[in-house]
């Protein structure tokens, strides 16, 4: 089997594969600037974050679907397969003036992305291992978080342009069929591969439980920032939207330094403490938001937000990989998504907790300091480490 290494005839592979990961976040960064000019054209009478959040419900709904599929099709099959679909459901959005189309239209959007996401990984899965592997995936932690603050950037510039201009980000998906043709090697591993990697590999399902389990309180306590901050910082510091931008933009490109430098820490710690220290540095930001009022410690607590990502989602994205065997892979890869967008679709209602975000923010440091507690001692049971 041919597999792309780490030379230089392979960085064109690499590139593929993180610009098509970036992809699953461009599925609501892509429109959101341009949020309220939508609502305004469209006469949308929901609430207007279901536009942004309805492609994770969609994604839980259909990864155990597509979980299958891909021991059916293949990684490489799948993920050409929902590029496709991927960039139409995309951009006609723009086009949908009925409300209830758009709303099928975003939820149906949801499978093409969980589809992405699971094959993407699965690729790289198929084309590296051991340490090689780890790298790419903390790699491809970057890659989602810097997609957010690229196609946020072009969103909000195309927005103030047209309404329907951001919807055109994703026809971006057919550059990337393109490009999976040309870059992407085709085979896959040989039965007897298939074999050897089934022996050395644990399938045990309680610890993909303890994983997706963890995938989704990590982005539950991520997002929350993103869904609590905007109101926050415009009306307890009389931010500019273009400022909040900035200082959201920051708290991922923290996420990004982390995950570069997270096998590094994995490499010290071992993956259960790597795992609980991500949550504790979650919990620290959430403490520092409830606690202070000075814009100083603002860019604190996006640093702690920022780490708190960088350790916990691309180590659990590789934890999965590395707990499965090539015949579960599908389906495991798909319950981590369930995790990682159902964290996403939940934090969409943390405002219920509270009107007021020093309470919301204490209880999302109480629900940090938990979870790593739990899940120090969880992964510590079922991994042995």
């Amino acid at each position: 089997m041919h597999f792309c290494g780490m030379n230089t005839l392979s960085k064109f592979c690499i590139f593929t594969l993180l610009f098509i990961s970036s992809l699953t976040i461009m599925v609501g960064s892509a429109i959101a600037p341009a949020l309220s000019g939508i609502i305004e054209a469209t006469d949308f009478n929901f609430p207007p974050s279901l536009l942004i959040t309805l492609p994770a419900l969609g994604v839980l709904v259909f990864a155990p679907i597509i979980g299958k599929l891909t021991n059916v099709l293949g990684p490489f099959k799948l993920l050409a397969l929902s590029l496709i679909p991927y960039a139409v459901l995309g951009v006609i959005g723009a086009y949908l003036g009925n409300q209830y189309l758009l709303l099928i239209d975003r939820f149906l959007l949801g499978a093409a992305t969980v589809a992405i996401q699971v094959s993407v990984t699965g690729l790289i899965a198929q084309l590296f291992s051991g340490p090689t592997r780890m790298k790419i995936i903390a790699w491809q932690g970057m890659a989602i978080e810097l997609g957010g603050v690229v196609f946020l950037s072009i969103g909000g510039i195309l927005g103030e342009w047209h309404w329907q201009a951001p919807f055109y980000i994703y026809l971006t998906a057919l550059f990337c069929l393109f490009l999976l043709y040309t870059t992407i090697p085709k085979n896959t591993p040989t039965e007897a591969e298939q074999t050897r990697e089934t022996q050395h590999k644990p399938s045990a399902q309680k610890t993909i439980w303890a994983i997706c389990a963890a995938s989704l309180a990590a982005m539950v306590l991520f997002f929350v920032s993103f869904v609590t901050l905007p109101l926050y910082l415009d009306q307890g510091f009389d931010f500019s939207e273009s400022i909040i931008g900035y200082y959201m933009a920051f708290i991922s490109l923290m996420a990004i330094a982390t995950a570069s430098q997270m096998p590094k820490v994995v490499s010290k710690f071992g993956d259960a403490k790597t795992v609980a220290i991500g949550f504790l540095f979650f919990c620290f930001g959430y403490v520092v938001f409830a606690a202070t009022h000075q814009i100083a410690f603002l860019i604190l607590a996006a640093i702690f937000i920022g780490i708190g990502f960088g350790l916990t989602v691309p180590l659990l994205n590789h934890m999965t990989v590395e707990a499965s065997t090539p015949e579960t892979r599908g389906k495991n890869l798909g319950r981590y998504s369930m995790g990682i967008f159902g964290g996403q679709f939940l934090s969409t209602f943390i405002t219920f907790i509270s009107k007021d975000y020093i309470t919301i923010y204490w209880v999302a440091a109480a629900f940090g300091i938990l979870v790593c507690l739990v899940l120090f001692i969880l992964f510590k049971k079922v991994l042995n480490t």
